[in-house]
């Protein structure tokens, strides 16, 4: 280590320290965020450091899931630096690499905006792509501009890196075409598809020549199986695919795994079609990482929820079954497993409009709510944006008498866990930084563990 280098991550690591002396918490990205000011190639020094590299994930939803799930897969095997709290900006990797000194393999959540950033300071041995969706158009502009910047980065990858990359997505699977060392991941079960593409579906046109994509199967938004009758642009092959899938309510999900290294069957603990996507995704990165078929299997049969994303918390004698709502595509998602498995009689539904989450919320009125209004015997509204969440309710057909609006959280939640029944379910849909605060009003009343602590 240089003597700059030394000085830099030492001061940045006492940063840390007093932080956590002035209460805020461990999963504070202050060290990051010095050390990123001090001299940004610190992070390329850090990251060069690694025995074995790194791997990125990055995708519109469920890059948290993902990722925990093949730090769950790979387990004890190999030390590794995770930003398991979600801190994903170059900040929070900053402070991953910062505080994981004796790691040998960096396993990093990165935002889609941060990414090609992060790739050119990184230089990452592995990298996957999930998926792109509308979101945060204050923040990240149209599906295609971001698209194009993957496309750029993708081209000025090293030759070395592997790309795993969702060829059910049309953007994301067109990325890995000109690449040698590319993974394409999906889905193959009609069963489970959506009878027609969904309104709110994003990629609905060829990224070649801008004709409308004939879908054989529309799986979660416009994933599926795809194909342009005009210039034939098409799915890639899969070579790790999900086939006979099976979704057990709220509860879990199971699939055959397909992989160039045999095929096994994976029991999930976690429902919805989009955490399958999700594990699928995991164990294409973590093969290519060097984990067995059978770590595979056994690693995402262990995996219980990334927190806020089915998550369960006892509280008061009831349940909280949280689902994290962020986009009109993973919304929909909820709603769908909600529909299909059983919903909650009483949903607490909390919109934010941070910078975190986007500060533009015309998105609910994209998100398809009406099928659970008709099931839910009461929903409370609550967030910086309760009324308007509370008008997209009604304009839903939820009758204004099953409707309460509290635009303070704990108050909401302590609403909604007294309109709960004992032993019952609390379904919570919050936005990101509604659910951090949920997740800080359950930690101050010792319900879990604050979600930066290990074990």
């Amino acid at each position: 280590m240089s003597a700059r280098l030394a000085v830099e991550t030492f001061a940045a690591r006492a940063a840390a320290r007093l932080s956590r002396l002035a209460g805020a918490g461990g999963g504070t990205t202050i060290p990051g965020k010095l050390l990123w000011k001090l001299d940004p190639g610190a992070i390329d020094a850090l990251a060069a450091r690694l025995p074995r590299g790194a791997a990125l994930v990055s995708a519109t939803n469920g890059k948290t899931t993902t990722t925990a799930m093949v730090a769950e897969i790979l387990g004890g095997r190999v030390p590794l630096a995770w930003n398991r709290s979600g801190a994903n900006l170059l900040s929070g990797v900053a402070s991953t690499l910062l505080a994981e000194r004796d790691a040998e393999l960096g396993l990093l959540e990165v935002d889609e905006a941060a990414l090609p950033e992060a790739t050119r300071r990184v230089r990452p041995h592995a990298l996957l792509l999930g998926n792109l969706f509308r979101d945060q158009l204050d923040r990240y502009g149209e599906l295609e501009l971001l698209a194009d910047r993957w496309r750029d980065m993708v081209a000025e990858l090293p030759e070395a890196t592997v790309l795993v990359a969702n060829g059910d997505d049309p953007q994301v699977g067109d990325l890995g075409r000109a690449r040698g060392h590319v993974v394409h991941f999906g889905l193959d079960d009609p069963r489970h598809a959506h009878p027609e593409l969904q309104h709110a579906a994003d990629s609905r046109y060829c990224v070649r020549c801008a004709r409308p994509y004939e879908f054989a199967a529309a799986y979660v938004g416009h994933l599926g199986d795809y194909r342009c009758a005009s210039c034939g642009h098409t799915r890639p092959d899969l070579q790790v695919v999900a086939r006979a899938i099976e979704l057990k309510e709220l509860e879990s999900a199971a699939f055959e795994l397909e992989t160039p290294a045999g095929s096994t069957r994976v029991e999930l603990r976690l429902p919805g079609l989009y955490n399958v996507y999700n594990a699928v995704g995991a164990a294409a990165l973590a093969q290519v990482l060097g984990a067995s078929l059978d770590e595979i299997r056994d690693g995402l049969g262990r995996f219980g929820a990334a927190f806020g994303r089915f998550e369960r918390i006892v509280a008061d004698g009831r349940t909280l079954l949280v689902l994290l709502i962020k986009n009109p595509a993973g919304a929909n998602e909820v709603v769908r497993t909600l529909v299909d498995g059983g919903t909650p009689p009483v949903l607490l539904v909390a919109l934010n409009d941070a910078i975190a989450d986007g500060q533009d919320v015309s998105w609910i009125w994209d998100v398809d709510l009406e099928p659970l209004l008709g099931r839910a015997e009461r929903i409370v509204a609550s967030g910086t944006r309760a009324h308007e969440l509370a008008l997209r309710l009604v304009y839903g057909g939820l009758p204004e008498e099953r409707l309460e609006v509290e635009p303070e959280l704990g108050a909401a939640l302590r609403r909604g866990l007294e309109l709960t029944e004992p032993g019952g379910e609390l379904g919570v849909l919050p936005t990101y930084t509604a659910m951090l605060a949920l997740r800080r009003i359950v930690t101050e009343q010792g319900l879990v563990k604050p979600y930066w602590e290990r074990g």
